[in-house]
This record gives structure tokens, C-alpha cells and sequence, in this order.
């Protein structure tokens, strides 16, 4: 069992304390195996020292006090002493593996890249919380330096995991994201519409990125490109533009006179509360949108399928000419109406009760809001509506 110091442990009591860490036999092996790769002084480097074949095939252990002449079994007792910052090692380079969105992703989450091993450590003992949308994402590590991971909805933190329906499978996660709390189809998975009651509370590393890919499809790939500087954003027009068939008429859309249609789109499809996505698309390459991109830790890149199919109809509907219709309705009226299209746009109209008639969007005031404004035909005030001529 390998003894740890660190400045957590000497910032006070109420500090996490570093747990003990065995060093496992794959570990070690992993260990020889890259030392067998190497030329003879060749340092294999971990946190705060390294380790390195001889020319007798010995090893050299070098981290403050230089050690040679090391037998494999020597260095495996000195190994043992330094567990953690050897585990943390082989829980990257060889759990994890290459470069890449998965092994900056499971970085990020402990922040590998801005803490110690023994902070990290015991910070992991103590568990570390990361949200990633509507996810809640803990990362633990076993007295083998061994990380694991429980996923669930952020609703349902601390709820016991025997009071959830418990998943292994990365790949369970597809009928999870598929309909809402109220069995309806979510055509956008990363709306903030995932229902919970559900957890996948014991995942390894590969299978933690390959579950958060499932639910949130390419948001991890694209949030490292990001941070890589890599992201590269399609914007309105340009995505527009190669649209085609049934799709193609978005492009009539862009007339020349403005943007202020897009940033319609953008408030109506891509606020945070209908998107988890932060938008990064504007316009065009020189020109952004005038509303919020949103707070979201994951980016947009292109306007995504739900927009341009909802862009469709809107280049219809807007293509038409006003009318002007007159209405007779009281101020309160006036202000009922307002009320019942932001119940709607918001989502909200579940939430108003039956009893509540205060609200103007409440079920009962809008029927009899109908039963006194509509006429037979569903008319409004009796007018009936001018279509355009085709």
C-alpha cells in the first residue's frame, strides 16, 4: 500500500484527505511494457519523478534521491510507494488512450490538467461533480486508482441508485434520450426536455464518453475541437444555401434585407431554455446575431436539423403579404392573448392550474375567451382569413 503526502493534506483537518492506493499488477506491467519500448535512459516520466532502463537492464528510478541498479522487484516496491502518481498514469495513457476528445473530456471532469495527482486524488475519493448539460457526471476512484463514473439526470442527484433504473450499457442510453417525461418524441437531444429516474452508476472511462455521446450526440467531440481551437462553425447562410430539395426553398428566404429573420429563428430555436447548445454560428462569417448564444458548456457549430427544418416553414409563412383585420377586444382581452402566446413559446401552459383563473392562459379563460370571440367557422371576431392567392 502506497503512503501519499500532499498540500491537501497539509492545508488543515477539514481538508480531503489522499487515500491509499495499491499499485495493480496491470499497472506495473503497463510499466515495464512502456520501459521495454524505450532506449536505455530513456526516462518514462510521471508526476514528480521518472523511471528508466540501464544499460545492464536495471532500472533507475530518479525523483529527488537517484536511485540505480534497481531490480524489477526493487522497482516495483518503489513503484508501490508512489501508487497514485503511477496509476494516475496508466489511467490515461493506457485506460484512456490516445489524444482526443475522450481523454480531455475524462480530464476535464477531475481537472487533470490544473491539479495535482494528490489533490486530484483526494478529491476523487471524496467524489467530483461535473454537470454536462441536464447530465450530473461523479467521478470516483478505487483503491486502485481505477476511475469510475455515475451518470444520471441532475434531478435526480442523491437519490439512491436502487431507487433508479440502473444501466451498464453506454448503449441503453438511445432508448433513454428517446421521449420526454410524457412520452413524447424529442426530435433535438440536446433540449432540456431528458426525462430521469434512470442511472448508469459504475462506468469506466471509455464507457462514461461513449454514454454522454449517446445522450448528447457530438457535444464532446465538439467541445474539444473547440478548445483545441479546431471548431469549425457553418453559419446561417452557408448552411442554407446547400440546402436542397424540399428544404431548398430556405434560401429565398435571405432577400437582402437583413438579418433580423434569423435572429427570430435564433430567439425562437436556440435560447437556453430550448437548446443546451451554446451558438456559435451567426449570420454570415463577418456578421453575428443580435440575441444571446447561450450559457451552454458544449457549442453549436451549425444551425442543426430541427432549425432548418423549421426555417422551412417559416420562408413559407413569411413569404405571405399582411392583411390588416380589425378586432374588437377589451384591454384585459389584449393582454390575455399576449399572455396565452407566451405560455405557449415558454412551454408553460402544463403549469397553469385549472383553478387558476388569474392567469391568462389558463384552460377555462382561454374557452371562454373562445366561446365569446369565435364564431361558428373558428373565425376570430367573426373575421374570416384573406389567403393569398397561389
Amino acid at each position: 500500500m502506497g503512503d501519499s503526502t500532499s498540500a491537501t493534506d497539509e492545508a488543515g483537518d477539514d481538508a480531503p484527505a489522499v487515500p491509499d492506493i495499491d499499485l495493480p499488477g496491470d499497472a506495473f506491467d503497463a510499466v515495464l511494457d512502456a520501459l521495454a519500448d524505450r532506449e536505455a535512459g530513456d526516462p518514462l516520466r510521471f508526476e514528480g519523478f521518472s523511471v528508466a532502463r540501464d544499460e545492464d537492464a536495471e532500472f533507475v528510478l530518479d525523483g529527488g534521491d537517484r536511485r540505480t541498479g534497481l531490480s524489477e522487484r526493487d522497482l516495483h516496491a518503489a513503484l508501490d510507494e508512489r501508487a497514485p502518481a503511477v496509476t494516475d498514469w496508466y489511467a490515461f495513457e493506457r485506460v484512456v488512450g490516445e489524444f482526443g476528445p475522450r481523454r480531455a473530456f475524462v480530464r476535464w471532469i477531475e481537472d487533470a490538467d490544473g491539479e495535482t495527482v494528490a489533490a486530484r486524488y483526494a478529491a476523487l475519493a471524496a467524489g467530483v461533480e461535473r454537470a454536462w448539460g441536464e447530465l450530473k457526471i461523479t467521478a470516483t476512484v478505487t483503491d486502485r486508482g481505477e476511475r469510475r463514473y455515475d451518470v444520471r439526470h441532475a434531478d435526480d442527484a442523491g437519490v439512491p441508485v436502487d431507487d433508479l433504473d440502473a444501466h451498464d450499457d453506454p448503449l441503453d442510453a438511445r432508448d433513454l434520450v428517446t421521449l420526454d417525461e410524457k412520452g413524447r418524441y424529442r426530435p433535438l437531444k440536446t433540449a432540456p426536455s431528458l426525462a430521469g429516474g434512470w442511472v448508469f452508476p459504475d462506468l469506466g472511462p471509455r464507457d462514461l464518453y461513449e454514454t454522454v455521446e449517446t445522450i448528447y450526440p457530438a457535444t464532446v467531440a465538439n467541445w474539444h475541437r473547440e478548445r483545441e481551437g479546431n471548431l469549425d462553425v457553418n453559419h446561417w447562410r452557408e448552411t442554407m444555401e446547400r440546402q436542397s430539395g424540399i428544404y431548398g426553398v430556405v434560401k429565398t428566404w435571405d432577400r437582402g434585407e437583413g438579418h433580423e429573420h434569423v435572429n427570430w429563428v435564433a430567439e425562437a430555436c436556440c435560447d437556453d431554455s430550448q437548446c443546451l447548445k451554446r451558438r456559435e454560428w451567426g449570420y454570415d462569417e463577418d456578421t453575428d446575431l443580435d440575441v444571446d448564444g447561450g450559457d451552454g458548456v458544449f457549442p453549436c457549430r451549425e444551425p442543426c436539423s430541427v432549425v432548418v427544418s423549421a426555417a422551412r416553414k417559416w420562408t413559407r409563412l413569411e413569404s405571405e403579404q399582411p392583411r390588416t383585420y380589425e378586432f374588437d377586444l377589451t384591454p384585459s382581452e389584449k393582454e390575455q392573448v399576449e399572455d396565452i402566446i407566451d405560455a405557449v413559446a415558454d412551454g408553460r401552459t402544463d403549469e397553469i392550474r385549472e383553478a387558476d383563473t388569474k392567469e391568462g392562459a389558463n384552460r377555462y379563460r382561454t374557452r371562454f375567451l373562445r366561446a365569446k370571440l369565435f364564431d361558428d367557422e373558428g373565425n376570430l371576431g367573426g373575421v374570416p382569413t384573406d389567403a393569398d392567392e397561389e
